[in-house]
């Protein structure tokens, strides 16, 4: 089981840029695909992005599609999403999740074992 952290919120205006960190421990971490999930206030979670273990292919939100990018380093067994021309809209808890198949993109949280606590993205003028 990989153990997460986040971090590299913050409050920006709108489009700003901000690049989120996903560190994780354990030996595994190149084995799991890895996505981002955000939560607004009185909203549910939903699915921003996600990238298979290799980190060949990705999939993205429509709404994020073109404006924010999910990487991964394995040596460094940390997640990235680069966020670009950020929206109001896309305030919210940004976490990042593993799920122990490599070759999956999925988007329902259910599939997803581990969690990080999150970190607070704010997009307000």
């Amino acid at each position: 089981q990989v153990q997460l952290v986040e971090s590299g919120g913050g409050l920006v205006q709108p489009r700003d840029s901000l690049r989120l960190s996903c560190a994780a421990s354990g030996r595994t971490f190149s084995t799991y695909s890895m996505a981002w999930f955000r939560q607004a206030p009185g909203k549910e979670r939903e699915f921003v992005a996600a990238i298979i273990a290799r980190g060949i292919i990705t999939s993205y939100q429509d709404s994020v599609r073109g404006r924010f990018t999910i990487s991964r380093d394995n040596a460094k067994n940390t997640v990235y999403l680069q966020m670009n021309s950020l929206k109001a809209e896309d305030t919210g808890v940004y976490c990042c999740a593993a799920n122990p198949d490599g070759s999956q993109l999925a988007r329902l949280p259910t599939y997803y074992s581990a969690w990080g606590q999150g970190t607070q993205v704010t997009v307000s003028s």
